[in-house]
């Protein structure tokens, strides 16, 4: 298939930006024609075009586009059908946009918010390259070196500290100050990964255990605790530490250290192969495609007359979703 993927930026790196690079090389992988397209070009972009070989939007129609944010729908909806995955519920970019064909939600709480406004959508959680986050040294039992993925002072100022009181080496990356590409290398210099979101994910694709755990002056102290007390869990809300939203001490935060067991990365490994790979991601994302003329005829309905699916369906949907009969697509 002709196919356009789109991200608002591609400039330097972060979650959506790191998910087109993704899903980019995933569906060339599997013999699709690609082009992207972004309001901002820079390092994603650079890398997209030299390491896929995909150029930016030339055609004027795509047998399907793939966007993220609200904007990019706005912007490309007269190019083809179209996808928008929504990634959170917090941010203005990530609202729903009524020109969109289809809905893809990243987690349980995304699908829920948008079914509240009538948008039926299944679920693919973020697609991680396996092949690319893999395990590449070995686990240490004692001594550990404690990688904090948190992005405010605060945060890495608390998993600091943790580390003192169980004598774990301490190291920090932060997107907004360390905006390097070469992340996989950089986890695997660490035994143990605090983070919240995709952070977890690549970091548990590199066999890592995770503390699911920031605090953020936007959001303050989200945390839901070591992976395996907490998994599937913590998930329903895209591992953001909304699930717990535990507000963990110094302490409390060193007792999840404590937890750690080196045998636990194969676990984190696996579970990554399971739940976010990138080559059964993208398998959902086009499958979900080829079925949008008949499952989303009432989202369709809902974004062209902009009226709203009635509420016994939506109720119905949510019963539905709570009780495990709507499967994930992931």
């Amino acid at each position: 298939m002709n196919i356009l993927v789109s991200n608002r930026n591609l400039g330097m790196t972060g979650g959506s930006e790191t998910f087109t690079y993704t899903l980019i090389g995933e569906l060339v992988k599997q013999g699709h024609s690609v082009e992207y397209f972004c309001f901002k070009r820079g390092l994603v972009a650079s890398k997209i075009e030299k390491d896929f070989g995909v150029g930016f939007m030339s055609k004027t129609k795509y047998d399907i586009i793939l966007a993220n944010h609200y904007k990019t729908v706005e912007y490309l909806h007269h190019f083809g059908p179209i996808i928008q995955t929504c990634h959170g519920i917090f941010p203005h970019s990530e609202r729903p946009s009524l020109h969109a064909d289809g809905y893809i939600s990243i987690s349980q709480e995304v699908q829920e918010l948008l079914l509240r406004s009538g948008i039926l959508s299944p679920i693919v959680h973020n697609g991680i390259d396996c092949d690319r986050f893999r395990p590449t040294k070995p686990l240490r039992s004692t001594s550990i070196r404690v990688l904090s993925l948190c992005q405010s002072e605060e945060g890495h100022g608390q998993v600091r500290e943790a580390c003192k009181l169980v004598g774990a080496e301490f190291g920090k990356l932060d997107k907004k100050v360390d905006n390097i590409w070469d992340v996989p290398n950089a986890i695997n210099e660490y035994d143990l990964v605090v983070g919240l979101g995709r952070s977890a994910y690549e970091a548990m694709a590199c066999g890592r255990p995770v503390i699911i755990y920031d605090k953020r002056p936007y959001a303050s102290s989200m945390g839901d605790g070591y992976f395996l007390d907490v998994m599937p869990v913590s998930l329903r809300n895209n591992c953001s530490g909304r699930a717990l939203h535990k507000d963990f001490s110094v302490e409390e935060l060193a007792n999840e250290l404590r937890k750690y067991k080196a045998e636990d990365g194969a676990i984190a490994r696996r579970y990554a192969e399971l739940n976010f790979n990138i080559e059964c991601a993208t398998k959902a994302y086009l499958e979900y495609a080829k079925s949008l003329p008949s499952i989303n005829f009432m989202q369709t309905i809902a974004s062209r007359e902009r009226t709203l699916v009635p509420n016994f369906i939506v109720r119905f949907f949510q019963n539905r979703i709570r009780k495990g009969v709507i499967a994930a697509y992931s």
